[in-house]
């Protein structure tokens, strides 16, 4: 089975279920007072969708590889906020 749309991508889905995980998490609790801290984990976790989509779009196993290698760094970022 050809993967076609970088929406079916496990790691994208999980990605994007992290993203609204940890917005939930975060717009409960007392960190969100922190506005600074609460929009860099943000963007930081919206990252990690973003980048394994941009690297599938690219077209070619070696970037999306890149992209993917971009998304791991950006999981490491949230977990380090976190």
């Amino acid at each position: 089975m050809k993967i076609e749309r970088f929406e079916e991508l496990n790691c994208w889905k999980e990605a994007r279920k992290l993203r609204k995980m940890v917005s939930t998490v975060l717009d409960k609790s007392v960190v969100r007072r922190n506005f600074t801290l609460c929009d860099q984990i943000k963007r930081a976790a919206l990252s990690i969708m973003a980048n394994i989509a941009e690297g599938f779009e690219r077209g070619s196993n070696k970037e999306f590889i890149q992209f993917l290698y971009i998304s791991k760094g950006s999981c490491g970022e949230v977990r380090s906020q976190l």
